[in-house]
Parts: structure tokens; sequence; C-alpha cells
């Protein structure tokens, strides 16, 4: 059964139908889908904007002692902290941030050679 199938499936399901689903789902894998369906259920209402990012370090690049430096003035750890966090790259260095924020430090550690990724 492909994907499409499946969403067309979903598609003509009465919202019982649909509630008893999801139950089911979230019995089978254990977990929850309340904040999806109620959107799903206000009929597909507008997402809102996005206002929390977390920024992921995927790797320190050839300037790792500089990378460092960056995360210890980004996260306010200390030495041993910080190179522990760049050593288990990719790791998120700071969740939740403002987008404004999420830029700023990715622009710092990209600027010494790391990879960054804002999600």
């Amino acid at each position: 059964m492909t994907q499409e199938q499946i969403l067309d499936a979903i598609k003509e399901m009465t919202i019982l139908q649909l509630n008893d689903l999801v139950k089911a789902i979230e019995d089978e894998f254990g977990v929850t889908a309340a904040a999806p369906v109620a959107a799903a259920a206000a009929g597909g209402a507008a997402e809102e904007e996005k206002t929390e990012f977390d920024v992921i370090l995927n790797s320190a690049g050839d300037q790792k002692i500089k990378v460092i430096k960056v995360v210890r003035e980004v996260t306010g750890l200390g030495l041993k902290e910080a190179k522990g966090l760049v050593d288990e790259a990719p790791k998120a260095l700071k969740e939740g941030a403002t987008k404004e924020e999420a830029e700023e430090i990715k622009a710092k550690l990209e600027e010494v050679g790391a990879s960054v990724e804002v999600k």
C-alpha cells in the first residue's frame, strides 16, 4: 500500500473512524498525536509560524579548537563539556532559540569552519 493510498483511505473516514485509528496507532507505537489530530479535525487550519529553533552541530570541520571556543561562548559550558559536545557531533547545541539567535549562532560556527543546521 502506498502513502497516497493510505492518505486517500484516511480522507474517506468519518471523524469517529479517525479517532479510533489514532487511538489504535497511539496504543501500537506508544506515541501521542493530540496536537496533530486537533489541527486535522479543525479542517486543516493554517500552520502557525515556527518561533523556536534548534541549532544542530553536524561536524566541527578542520578547526576543532576554534569551534570548541565558539561552543563555549554560545552555550556557557566549560571547556571539557564543550569539547565533549563537539566530539559527539551531530549534537544539538541550543534548543528553543529564536530565529535571530539561531541564525547568529549558525553564522559564528560556520565562520570557524563548522557544519551547522537550524531546525
